[in-house]
């Protein structure tokens, strides 16, 4: 873990910074070896946006008004029986789960989702 960890859930002290947080432990939890480090800084997002890498890109944590994106680099190639992705689905790509407000991921399906994607980047 680098030290910008920390900071990623401080983008907003709200639902969203619980959400980020959540999400981290859940991602550290299926793969200890998670790297969890900022990119793509620039004037717009000094911060840069938070990603999670294990041999290769896991995924994108960002947060918005009224959503949380999680944004997997090889979504289209996961399966995913539990339906999580629910945005970026006709991307070729990239897959994606928005969360909000009033919603509950499903932890152990989330889990499964992350170490299916360390493993192909491991393939």
């Amino acid at each position: 873990m680098s030290a910008y960890a920390g900071n990623i859930g401080r983008m907003s002290d709200d639902w969203r910074s619980d959400t980020v947080e959540k999400v981290r432990k859940l991602i550290v939890k299926a793969e200890p070896e998670a790297v969890e480090e900022a990119k793509w800084r620039k004037a717009s997002n000094p911060d840069g946006v938070p990603t999670f890498s294990c041999d290769g890109l896991i995924c994108t944590v960002e947060t918005y008004k009224d959503k949380v994106k999680l944004t997997f680099a090889k979504g289209a190639s996961l399966e995913d029986p539990s339906g999580l992705f629910n945005a970026s689905l006709d991307a070729g790509t990239r897959r994606a789960i928005d969360i909000r407000a009033e919603d509950s991921l499903d932890e152990e399906a989330f889990i499964d989702l992350i170490q299916e994607s360390v493993a192909l980047n491991r393939s």
